[in-house]
């Protein structure tokens, strides 16, 4: 049997899809609209780290093209963020929490 799919369940799991579309703005303003819930809570302090740790990641990557590596590795970069993003989404619509492998921890619920 399905759980019903919560609110706070729903926008989690946006807050991940949405970044498809509008990168960190959508999940920023999905996080501040319904704050007050400690999984969303939860998960917004995940998306923000993991956005600036692949965001560094692609950075390095991108200096890394004068020494002909850079290519491969943003390729595989933004491979690994499309499948970790559609991932951490599906598991938030689960009630679930899933912790994006190789994302740097610079901010954590208080």
């Amino acid at each position: 049997m399905m759980n019903r799919l919560s609110d706070e369940h729903l926008v989690a799991g946006l807050m991940y899809f949405s970044s498809f579309f509008t990168a960190i703005i959508g999940p920023l303003v999905l996080w501040f609209v319904k704050r007050d819930s400690p999984f969303v809570q939860k998960h917004g302090y995940m998306y923000l780290n993991f956005a600036i740790s692949y965001f560094l990641y692609q950075a390095a990557a991108g200096f890394l093209i004068v020494f002909g590596i850079g290519i491969v590795l943003n390729v595989i970069l933004s491979v690994l963020m499309i499948i970790f993003t559609v991932l951490a989404g599906i598991k938030a619509l689960q009630g679930e929490v899933y912790h994006i492998p190789l994302t740097i921890r610079f901010f954590s619920p208080s």
